[in-house]
């Protein structure tokens, strides 16, 4: 007898074939596809999917919960989205492997306005460790990918430098030991110290460590790199090449503040797509960008780590420098929305914009950056405007994109995506505008991520797969979160099934915890 029947529903499977009407089967944590009438078949429980989707639930390729689903493990913004699997890690910023609990804390507390400062449960030190964290204890399946910062801080330290060759050696092995363990591939965030100060070359040599496992080299690129448009994709693709890795670029969009046309950015793709380069991309469908406020700050400023920064924070000299270099990344401050305060009499400032708060504080846009950041321990995010909306669609619609949320899910005012970047594209761009079939959707948001990143046995709906699984209504799936009102949970979903536990049962958590860990090699 089955555990769970879905009977009626049209399957999507993920492959990008046309669907078909049929039933899926979930016994234990394995899929069986009944086509014909399912009558005769014995189940547990039964679910009418008439006029419903099922298909293979949804893999988000890039994912900042490695701390906050440890904290709010059943994960309620992302899985009543459908996701069934994240790829975390991302951005270079991971917490493991660290030589050092000092330096853990240390980049913990850098990076809190991006990750979260939660109280966590345990101690870890290496990538095995970290990964037998998320085993049985939250929602959704967790795959890892290495940062180059934990990297470059257990064998370089916090300074803008080189690295020298025993240093670099160092870093390959800890990388092939992460590898080893379970680990997808190697990220790197080159908008973000101390990763940033890794050079190209230093790179190569880590990406080649993560090709020669199997694994990928995951990108935000270097985006203040010549002119500050093509040149960071053009280093990505050098990084990829000259590495032999596949390379990803992630959030991969036209911004505002680009000097020419979305055809040039994804032209860089095709043309290294032509000659045989293995290339991909993700994005999501808004027009906001979001992370941690110290974003904004010059990246000489963090040279020596957090506690130096938090000395050019506070002095003079180092202020009256800042006031000359910083500049928003998009818009003006006006457009700047703060979030994720803790102190009580800081709140006030939740979801104000910077000048707002600048403001109500009686002082400049950079001082107030500066007096908060240190006043709330640098955990304050933002959102602001950022990809161009009027190109997007070129970017999610093409051939090599697949979707990740980029979710940062802190503070009052989170970026809307991260309550609603795949129910939108099903919204938007299949029943809306019918710029994508919806075969070839569900496939972006499926299949092709786990082809990406060869988890074998996920992706697609066929005998034997895992039973990762959702089902949605075509007519109704949406987003209703906005800036204004983020924290809104999606329309449609009705189920998700999560290693064959049903998490989400008719639009509700049911509280299962049935995520792991995925490890490469064993995915």
């Amino acid at each position: 007898m089955l555990d769970l029947l879905v009977k009626n529903g049209l399957i999507v499977d993920g492959s990008g074939n046309p669907g078909f009407y049929g039933s899926v089967g979930v016994e234990g944590e394995s899929v069986h596809i009944l086509r014909g009438e399912p009558s005769d078949t014995g189940a547990a429980r039964v679910i009418d999917a008439t006029s419903k989707v099922v298909c293979p639930g949804f893999i988000d390729v890039h994912a900042h919960s490695g701390l906050m689903i440890l904290a709010e493990p059943e994960h309620h913004p992302k899985v009543r989205q459908g996701i069934t699997t994240e790829l975390v890690g991302v951005d270079g910023n991971s917490y493991a492997p660290f030589t050092s609990h000092d330096d853990f804390l240390a980049f913990f507390e850098l990076n809190s306005g991006l990750d979260g400062a939660p109280q966590l449960t345990g101690t870890w030190s290496t990538v095995a460790e970290y990964l037998d964290m998320f085993d049985g204890t939250v929602a959704v399946n967790i795959a890892y990918i290495i940062g180059n910062s934990p990297l470059r801080i257990s064998a370089v330290g916090w300074d803008e430098r080189p690295a020298t060759e025993a240093e670099r050696a160092n870093m390959r092995a800890m990388l092939r030991e992460g590898m080893e363990q379970g680990a997808f591939g190697l990220s790197t965030g080159l908008d973000y110290p101390p990763g940033s100060y890794a050079d190209t070359n230093e790179l190569v040599e880590l990406a080649q460590e993560a090709g020669r496992h199997g694994g990928i080299y995951h990108t935000h690129l270097r985006n203040k790199l010549g002119d500050e448009f093509l040149d960071p994709v053009k280093e990505a693709l050098e990084i990829g090449q000259r590495g032999e890795t596949p390379c990803h670029l992630t959030h991969f969009y036209q911004k505002l503040t680009h000097s020419g046309s979305a055809g040039q950015l994804l032209g860089l793709v095709d043309d290294a797509a032509a000659k045989g380069q293995d290339v991909t991309m993700d994005c999501f469908h808004y027009a906001y960008s979001s992370t941690r406020l110290l974003i904004l700050i010059p990246e000489w400023a963090f040279n020596g780590g957090p506690e130096k920064l938090k000395g050019v924070l506070r002095s003079p000299d180092g202020r009256e420098r800042l006031r000359q270099e910083i500049r928003p990344r998009s818009g003006s401050f006006t457009d700047l929305m703060l979030t994720n305060f803790k102190q009580p009499h800081n709140r006030k400032f939740e979801g104000k914009s910077l000048a707002e708060a600048a403001e109500m504080m009686k002082i400049g846009e950079v001082d107030a950056i500066c007096d908060l950041s240190l006043d709330e321990d640098l955990q304050i995010s933002y959102v602001s405007p950022g990809p161009s909306l009027e190109t997007l669609p070129d970017f999610i619609s093409h051939a090599r994109t697949m979707v990740g949320t980029d979710a940062v899910l802190l503070g009052e005012y989170p970026n809307p995506r991260s309550y609603g970047t795949f129910p939108t594209i099903l919204a938007e761009y299949v029943r809306e505008t019918g710029r994508l079939t919806l075969e070839e959707t569900i496939r972006k948001m499926t299949s092709m991520a786990a082809l990406r990143l060869d988890i074998r046995d996920r992706g697609m709906l066929r005998d034997g797969m895992k039973a990762d699984i959702v089902v949605f209504d075509p007519s109704t799936v949406m987003s209703p979160s906005t800036r204004a009102q983020p924290k809104q949970f999606p329309v449609g979903i009705e189920y998700v099934l999560v290693n064959g536990s049903v998490v989400v049962d008719r639009g509700q958590h049911t509280g299962a915890l049935a995520g792991r860990a995925l490890r490469h090699g064993n995915a």
